[in-house]
């Protein structure tokens, strides 16, 4: 263990793709300890042998299709116009955008690449700084990943053998309480006159187009929660389907693209999962050598100190995710962390729904955690400032959301309400 860990840290530094640094590190441990190098080979197989993954392509295809086909401008008109002209209505807007966002793209990158150009400039010409801005869209960014469909999710249930279906429902109500975090700090700052009245809005005779478009949109997540809850199709399936309503809203629908923009979306998609997929499979061997060095001791060792104490495991967890997400992707954390801590959760009757949604909200933090959150440096390249800037603005969103995190883990009733009626 301490050799993957040392030569993981030194490849990380190196400045080495992250597959390839968990890929080298499992390999430096196998030839210290001697052992076959040709059982790489069979567990990165082992590691995408799984029906299960076979929904993640299919979800990332449909999030760049809906990105690239005017989807986010529609849902921002859509959610203009429920918000209204009200004092930092603008701001609630971005928040509404999120959520509605987060259930068609499934990702916080695409989230924010989406609506941070439509916001951040346009929020500081109606008087809004630029960094409270990109610090509103990044904190909202990281609703993508939690609102079913979501990519993350897709993976996370390959490796821990949960649900997809499950973890969907389970994500809903920890979703919208990060997006009502984000709007409580807008409130709040509304109340101290720090925010302008907001100048957008929908012309009357463009409010049933806007209507109409904004439900038509909407209507893929909900189809994908409502047929797979219903048994129509699988999730697998269900991304197949979210793909193909998709293509059909970008193309014939909306005819925001054309075939070289449909060739743009999958070429996207196909790299986006070839480096996901291989990381996956490098991970995997990590996991092999965690477990041929006594990871399961060191597990119970652990398990003897927090001993019928789940809330004081749960925090700690959280405090452990928060520290990981400073040097890792939500990703590789969790595809590391997820074979090993979640059954200790079991024995220590944890649901497994609880603890998998605070493990993911809290290693999705790492999204906009410095000094390695990708989300930070995209919103830093649109809003053209600097990471002490927005971090300045962006600590207030953090810290509420770090909040809903500490629900979660004392709540289990949050997590595991709607997916305990699926059983029913």
């Amino acid at each position: 263990m301490t050799v993957v860990a040392v030569a993981l840290a030194l490849l990380l530094l190196s400045g080495l793709p992250i597959a390839f640094a968990f890929g080298l590190a499992a390999a430096v441990a196998l030839w210290h300890e001697q052992l076959p190098m040709l059982s790489m080979a069979s567990k990165m197989f082992a590691g995408l042998d799984s029906f299960v993954l076979l929904a993640a392509p299919f979800y990332i295809v449909a999030g760049e299709l809906m990105s690239r086909g005017g989807i986010a401008s529609r849902l921002v008109r859509f959610a203009t116009m429920l918000v209204g002209r009200i004092r930092g209505g603008t701001a609630y807007a971005v928040v509404c955008a999120s959520v509605m966002f987060a259930g068609i793209s499934g990702t916080a990158i695409a989230d924010i690449a989406a609506l941070g150009q439509i916001f951040i400039k346009s929020m500081a010409r109606e008087g809004y700084s630029k960094a409270f801005a990109a610090a509103l869209v990044a904190a909202g960014s990281i609703i993508g990943p939690i609102i079913p469909p979501s990519v993350i999710m897709v993976i996370y249930a390959a490796v821990a053998d949960l649900s997809v279906l499950k973890l969907f429902l389970a994500g809903i109500l920890p979703g919208l309480m990060l997006g009502l975090a984000c709007g409580v700090v807008v409130f709040v700052k509304g109340l101290r006159g720090e925010l302008p009245a907001t100048s957008l809005g929908v012309a009357p005779e463009e409010r049933g187009k806007t209507w109409r478009q904004g439900l038509l949109v909407l209507t893929l997540p909900a189809f994908i929660v409502f047929g797979t809850t219903s048994g129509v199709f699988t999730p697998t399936e269900a991304g197949g389907i979210a793909a193909a309503y998709a293509f059909f809203l970008a193309v014939f629908v909306f005819r925001e693209l054309d075939r070289h923009g449909v060739m743009q979306a999958f070429r996207a998609a196909a790299r986006l999962t070839a480096g996901l997929f291989l990381l996956i499979a490098t991970v995997e061997i990590v996991n092999f050598v965690l477990i041929m060095a006594g990871i399961e001791d060191w597990t119970r060792s652990l398990l003897e100190v927090f001993q019928g104490r789940p809330v004081l495991f749960m925090l700690a967890c959280v405090l452990a995710f928060l520290v990981i997400g400073l040097a890792l992707d939500a990703g590789p954390a969790l595809l590391l962390l997820a074979p090993v801590l979640l059954p200790l959760s079991r024995q220590m009757g944890i649901d497994d729904m609880q603890f998998s949604m605070v493990m993911i909200v809290s290693c999705t933090m790492g999204l906009i955690s410095p000094p390695v959150g990708i989300v930070l440096f995209v919103a830093c390249r649109i809003g053209e400032m600097t990471l002490s800037v927005l971090w300045r603005e962006l600590r207030w969103f953090f810290l509420a959301q770090i909040g809903v995190i500490v629900l979660l883990a004392v709540v289990p009733g949050f997590s595991t309400w709607l997916p305990s009626l699926l059983g029913r």
